[in-house]
This record gives structure tokens, C-alpha cells and sequence, in this order.
């Protein structure tokens, strides 16, 4: 069983309480430690010793490490813990057979020094008071608390002991550092990271935003799935069923369970999620992702993330359901209440992003500016606002950096068809369930019902033609459908933006809604979806409003609605910063009375 990436086990956040019970409910724990950062890894290893789990140890990257100019001598390593310690190279299979073997030589370990008399004897067993002693929130609830001030002398006599282990076992050469550690630290400064990154991103794009969801998915969808076997499926169906009976409709109708729901996940997401999970595991195992974590961590913590909440965003790209399964390794449930938002928010996937480019590049360069303005500051304001009443605080990014290496094609394809595979397992009974739904409506009438009651709002409030709800009722099945919508609609140039935000931070696709249903608590999800709906029309009907309040200005009017509404933004922003600050100091005054 493969953990989290920890530094402990004690129940502080949501990794190490999963590591924790995976750990501890363990006959025998392989330990990977990293021969190039070892002086850190070594204090989750004692800390499984001291617990009195039998220990393997295995000493990855000895590889990276000899780049690095750094030894370590794994016998005296191995004697010093008292467990096996087996050198490693994972991504070329050195040492794995050796570690299998070892597997059965498992033992106990040498125990910190001095720990014996910090264990309370009240525990059930040595691990429970290990983790008494340490103050694990968890079982100091069941037990009670350890001896007070127990955890931070266990903690530096720990560290104290891995260090006299570590310089006896590790030495290191005044060799100059290589490329990939210069390439590697151009990566984190903010100068030369954020061309870096721009660059990486327009790779990305042009290999799936262009290639792969112009002329892959033009090819998968538009020929295979619509041309051959969509016919193909209602000629079948029809020799059992009439296709205009409701039967006929709910199997191979315009969104059937055989026609709109497969054609949809093979045809369409098959290709965006296998590009993006290629390109994201061409990233990672370069070892670029966690420093693109690490440049953007103090923009992302305005808006109550960290750096891994770059992650979800840059999926939500290609696609929003697929980034919401992957919030799950954000460090903690605020986190992921936020990134789910802001996601289903302001994010528009791979399939409604072409469609909008489209729409956008036959508008003029300062209606795309204000479009951009409009969500980005959205995206500010929500987060920011989300993070204001939200409670707790986000988690701090702890994260590895791992040397920067030339990819493994076999590794990087492999993660990719996993990833695929795990994906559409878990989204495909979600687009089935979606596809009886919207039959339902639609055999029902009722989602012609449901288009004529958003008739008065978007006319009235938004400035639309009538005919442009249609389109957003289109954009619930599916995201690119309405924008698509919009697209047959006579529209002046700002209608046609306050459309195009109003589908943007409109509800993601229903096959998203599932997701987020399945990731959050039903109410939670349903003040999601709700929130969504009110944000998109309140902004969309401001910017409507706006470009008429400023019709005064006979020049540069779009560029000052799109100033007028940043300003807005900026302002609701700075208040929420403010009352975090106030509120954050009249906690501090109620703790020092």
C-alpha cells in the first residue's frame, strides 16, 4: 500500500492521519527514503522503529545522489538502525529484488534513546503510547494526554539521534552543481520560473488545447463516434424499439445512454484526459510539477490554497470533472471545499474553451480583455471571500524537490494509462446516470419548461434574446453545447461577452455536478451548484449593466467597464482582507486574556 508523502505519522493533518493508520496497521513497513535527502526522511523511519513496527529500509536514488557527490554508507546505515537497509534505484529496477528478499529479514529496530521514560504505561500498546507521548489527537481522545511537554523532547531527541546518524554515514564532495540543479533553481525564482512556466503551459495547450482537441477529437468524435457509430447504434436499436418511442429515446435518443454517454467518454474525454495525464506525467517525472507548486504557493495562498492547488487548476482545463477527483491531495478539507468552488466557478474545460476562443477572436483584442478581467477577478474574489469565512487556515505546502531528470517513456506511459483507466471508471456511471436524467427532462417536458422560465432573466437582466436560455440549459449536459449555443444567436459584440462569462462561471457540465456530489456532503454540493448559478448571472447582469451606465463614453467604453469592474473586485477583496486581519487579531486578544 502506497501512503501520502509524510514527514510523520501523528494525526495533524488529513496525510498523516491516511499514512498513519496505514502504517500502523502494518505487519512489516518498506520505508522508500531518498539517498539525496536523507537527513529528512530518516525521522520518519525512526519514528515507525520507535513505534516497534519491523522495518525495511529502502535507500532510493542512489543514483541522484552519486550526481549530487553525495555516499552513504548503507551497512553502517543498516547497523545503526538495527533493520535492513537495501540501496535502490526504482525507475530502473536496481535493488528491487534484493528488497523483496528482505522483506522476510524485517526487524524491530533500535528505539531512539530516552524514549522509554516518556511512554505512558495506560496505553494498550507500545505504538498507542508512542503516539500518546507525541500528543496524536486521536489517541490522546481516547486515552488522555501524555506527560506534559513529552512530544517536543521526543521530537528533539529524535532529531538529534538522526543527525549523529547521519554524519556517520553520509559524505558529500565539493563538486559543482550540474544543469539540472542550475535549470532547477532558475525554476523557483519568480524572474525566471514564470517565463519558464508560461512556457511549459503553452506546451501543454498546444499539444491538447490544439492537436489533440482539434484534430484528435475532430477525428475520434466528429468521424468515428458521430459518423459511423452513432447510425450504427440506432439502426440496432431500432430493430428492437421504435427510436421516437421513450424507450428508443432513453437508448439512442440525442442523449441516450448508447449514443450521447459513450460518444461523449470515448470520443471525446478519452482523448483530453489520456493528453493531459501524459503531459502531467511528462512533468512529473521530470520533477518540474512540485517546483511550479512551490513558485505559485504564495499567489495561490491569497485565495486560501497553496501551491498544490495548481494541480486541479491546470486539469480543470481540460477538464473540470476529472480536476475535481483530483483536489483529493490537497492537505486539507477547506482546501478542497475552495478549489471545488473556484473550479466549477470560473475554470471553462478544453471543450468549452475552443468554443469560446472561437466566439472571442471575431470580437476585437478589448472585449477578450475584458472577458479574461472579469472571470480572473472572479476567481480572486471568490477565493478570497471563501477564504475569509471559511474557518481554519490553509495547510503550509511541505513538499519535495526532486532532482530534475530526462522522463521515462515506460513510467510516463504507464501513470498515464492507469490514471486514464481509474478515470473513466469513475466517471462513467456518472455520465450514464447524467444521460437518464436529461432524457427524463426531456421526454417529461419539463426541460422545455425549464428554458422558458430563465427566458425573463436572461432577457431582462442579462440583455439576451429570449432564445439564449436554451443555451444555458445545454451547458448543464454539456459545456461546450452551450457555448456552441451562443454561437447561432444574432449578438452584438458586449452581449455576446456577457454571454460568454455568464456560460463560463455558469454550473459545470452534469457530469462535473456528480463529481462534486461524490467528493462533497449532498448539501454541500447543492450550495455549490446554487452559489454557481447566482455568481454567474449576478456577474454577468453587472457587466450588462455597466457597459449601459457607461454608454456616456463615446471611446475605449468596453476598456473602462472591464476597469470599472476590476476596481470592484479589487475593493471586495481588500475588505475581506481586512476583516481576516481584524478578525484574526481579536482571536489573538481572547487567547492573551
Amino acid at each position: 500500500m502506497d501512503t501520502p508523502g509524510v514527514y510523520g505519522i501523528s494525526s495533524f493533518n488529513d496525510e498523516e492521519r491516511v499514512a498513519r493508520d496505514i502504517i500502523l496497521s502494518a505487519d512489516i513497513v518498506i520505508n522508500v527514503v531518498s539517498a539525496t535527502h536523507l537527513e529528512r526522511d530518516l525521522f520518519l523511519t525512526q519514528q515507525v522503529i520507535d513505534a516497534g513496527i519491523p522495518v525495511v529500509v529502502a535507500l532510493n536514488m542512489v543514483d541522484e545522489a552519486g550526481k549530487m557527490g553525495i555516499t552513504v554508507d548503507d551497512g553502517r546505515l543498516s547497523r545503526l538502525l538495527g533493520v535492513p537497509v537495501v540501496p535502490t534505484v526504482a525507475v530502473t529496477g536496481r535493488g528491487l529484488d534484493s528488497l523483496k528478499e528482505n522483506i522476510y529479514h524485517a526487524l524491530q529496530g533500535v528505539k531512539t534513546p530516552g524514549l522509554e521514560e516518556y511512554l505512558p504505561g495506560s496505553a494498550e500498546s507500545s505504538r498507542d503510547a508512542l503516539l500518546m507521548a507525541e500528543d496524536d489527537r486521536e489517541i490522546t481522545g481516547r486515552y488522555g494526554a501524555g506527560l506534559t511537554g513529552a512530544r517536543d523532547r521526543i521530537y528533539s531527541m529524535r532529531r538529534e539521534y538522526i543527525n549523529q546518524i547521519y554524519n556517520q554515514v553520509v559524505s558529500e564532495t565539493d563538486r559543482g552543481a550540474g544543469l539540472a540543479t542550475r535549470l532547477g533553481r532558475l525554476m523557483l525564482r519568480p524572474a525566471t520560473g514564470v517565463p519558464i512556466l508560461a512556457l511549459s503551459l503553452w506546451i501543454m495547450y498546444k499539444v491538447v488545447g490544439v492537436i489533440i482537441a482539434g484534430t484528435v477529437v475532430g477525428f475520434t468524435e466528429g468521424t468515428l463516434m458521430l459518423g459511423y457509430y452513432e447510425p450504427l447504434v440506432r439502426k440496432l436499436v431500432s430493430l428492437a424499439v421504435p427510436l421516437n418511442s421513450a424507450a428508443g429515446q432513453i437508448l439512442a435518443g440525442e442523449f441516450g445512454l448508447f449514443t450521447m454517454t459513450v460518444s461523449y467518454l470515448l470520443g471525446l474525454l478519452l482523448p483530453l484526459v489520456a493528453g493531459f495525464y501524459l503531459m502531467l506525467s511528462l512533468y512529473e517525472d521530470t520533477g518540474y510539477l512540485p517546483r511550479v507548486a512551490t513558485l505559485v504557493d504564495r499567489l495561490l495562498s491569497g485565495i486560501g490554497l497553496n501551491g498544490r492547488g495548481v494541480i486541479p487548476i491546470i486539469l480543470g482545463f481540460g477538464c473540470v470533472t476529472m480536476a475535481t477527483v483530483t483536489t483529493r491531495l490537497l492537505g486539507t478539507d477547506r482546501e478542497k471545499k475552495i478549489a471545488i468552488f473556484l473550479l466549477g466557478l470560473t475554470i471553462p474545460c478544453s471543450a468549452q474553451l475552443g468554443v469560446i476562443a472561437g466566439i472571442l477572436a471575431g470580437l476585437g483584442p478589448e472585449y477578450v480583455l475584458l472577458y479574461c478581467v472579469v472571470i480572473f477577478s472572479v476567481m480572486v474574489a471568490a477565493g478570497t471571500i471563501l477564504s475569509t469565512i471559511l474557518p481554519g487556515k490553509s495547510s503550509d505546502l511541505l513538499i519535495d524537490l526532486p532532482t530534475l531528470r530526462v522522463p521515462r517513456i515506460s513510467n510516463v506511459l504507464r501513470k498515464t494509462a492507469l490514471k486514464t483507466i481509474g478515470f473513466l471508471r469513475e466517471a462513467a456511471p456518472l455520465f450514464a446516470l447524467g444521460s437518464l436524467i436529461i432524457s427524463f427532462l426531456q421526454l417529461s417536458g419539463l426541460l422545455e419548461l425549464i428554458q422558458s422560465g430563465l427566458r425573463p432573466l436572461t432577457a431582462g437582466w442579462l440583455g439576451l434574446p429570449g432564445e439564449a436560455a436554451t443555451a444555458f440549459v445545454m451547458g448543464i449536459i454539456r459545456r461546450d453545447f452551450g457555448a456552441a449555443g451562443l454561437n447561432s444567436l444574432a449578438l452584438t459584440n458586449i452581449q455576446a461577452v456577457v454571454a460568454l462569462i455568464t456560460i463560463t462561471l455558469f454550473v459545470p457540465c452534469i457530469a462535473s455536478i456528480m463529481v462534486i456530489f461524490k467528493e462533497r456532503k449532498r448539501s454541500e454540493g447543492t450550495w455549490i451548484w446554487v452559489s454557481s448559478i447566482v455568481a454567474a448571472f449576478f456577474t454577468g447582469g453587472l457587466i450588462n449593466r455597466l457597459y449601459g451606465l457607461l454608454g456616456h463614453i463615446s471611446g475605449g467604453r468596453v476598456l473602462y467597464t472591464a476597469a470599472v469592474f476590476g476596481a470592484f473586485t479589487a475593493a471586495v477583496v481588500l475588505l475581506c482582507r481586512v476583516a481576516a486581519r481584524y478578525r484574526k487579531k481579536t482571536v489573538l486578544e481572547n487567547q492573551s486574556m
